[in-house]
């Protein structure tokens, strides 16, 4: 419960967030969100009432909303107009590994020293390191129209916002964004169940998940490796196709370690390189100059599908069929979810 509304307070402050990021205001925005995210954390250990958890949790959201991949994005896009992607491929690089390094690393500490402490760990360590990192290093905030000098388009960049939204190119991104976000994130919650469920061995059961997140990181790394050697849009298109092929390997071989084994290279490759795509796809094919506010409005929808899609999956169950029902509705998403990325670069705003 708590979790799930400090996902729905980051996708309403989502917009606001951009807005202020667009206008210059990013040093303050990711130092805020920081100093929130300390306040929430140290808040967290503390609560002894369902009040004061989801006070806590709300807080943490906003402070999230702030700091997360989607405000880091836009920030390196208006600072580095022409090598954006490259900065934000080398983000979400180091993010995997210190997903790798901090989720066994509080699993430890919560074993020993209980999570109150671990919380308040967490609060001191982005108070003290995380706050005065992003007030020190984000200042000087490029103007507002730099990109505008340095990119062409079929529009001006000077479009208004709201036209923008009622573009095709708009609605598609939109569309990509959620569905593949409700897939990558009902997948990983029911992922133990479902791999029980297919009678598996209990070394593959335990592995697969590790062997996923791995592999995320190996994407990340594979994708800045192909960016000097294939057009980045190719990479782009061929990347929204693996996801949709994990989802079909698991319902042609449940329970068969080969195409389990598929699914994994295929889920988190796939994984992996769409955090990437994601986070550049606005600035690729529709507008950086207003890159925050665009992440933003699409940003609350996409908190949403990450919040109900595990949800919806586990309604799906049935004794019956097991997960089968729920696959398929899976595998429908994501290739709605393809499609809508390719009529995205179709009707592209942005000529490179």
């Amino acid at each position: 419960m708590g979790f799930s509304l400090a996902l729905l307070m980051e996708g309403i402050f989502a917009y606001g967030v951009g807005i202020l990021i667009d206008r210059g205001y990013e040093r303050f925005v990711m130092t805020t969100g920081s100093l929130l995210l300390a306040f929430g954390m140290l808040a967290l250990g503390t609560v002894h009432s369902l009040n004061s958890y989801l006070l806590a949790w709300s807080i943490l959201g906003i402070g999230l909303s702030g700091t997360l991949y989607t405000p880091a994005f836009a920030v390196v896009t208006r600072r580095f107009p022409l090598q954006f992607r490259s900065a934000i491929i080398t983000i979400t690089f180091l993010g995997g590994l210190a997903s790798t390094v901090f989720i066994p690393l509080i699993y430890l500490m919560i074993s020993k020293i209980g999570w109150r402490e671990t919380a308040y760990f967490l609060g001191i360590l982005n108070l003290l390191f995380c706050m005065p990192l992003h007030y020190t290093i984000l200042k000087d905030a490029p103007p507002r129209d730099i990109q505008a000098t340095k990119i062409k388009t079929t529009h001006m960049q000077d479009i208004g916002f709201l036209e923008l939204i009622k573009t095709p190119t708009f609605l598609f991104l939109c569309v990509f964004n959620v569905f593949f976000m409700a897939v990558t994130a009902a997948v990983p919650a029911h992922l133990i169940n479902l791999l029980r469920e297919s009678a598996l061995a209990s070394w593959l059961v335990i592995a697969v998940p590790t062997g996923v997140g791995l592999l995320q990181v190996v994407g990340r790394l594979g994708l800045y490796y192909l960016e000097r050697r294939v057009e980045s849009h190719v990479i782009n298109r061929w990347s929204t196709c693996l996801i949709p092929i994990s989802i079909l390997s698991l319902l042609i071989g449940y329970g068969n370690p080969i195409w389990t084994i598929i699914f994994v290279l295929t889920f988190g490759l796939g994984n992996g390189m769409l955090t990437i795509v994601r986070g550049t796809s606005v600035a690729q094919y529709l507008n950086t100059k207003q890159i925050g506010s665009l992440n933003g409005i699409i940003g609350f929808p996409v908190s949403i599908a990450r919040a109900a899609a595990p949800l919806i999956l586990g309604e799906l169950w049935t004794v019956d069929y097991g997960y089968e029902t729920g696959l398929w509705f899976l595998l429908i998403i994501s290739v709605l979810g393809s499609i809508s990325f390719i009529l995205a670069q179709k009707y592209s705003l942005i000529k490179t």
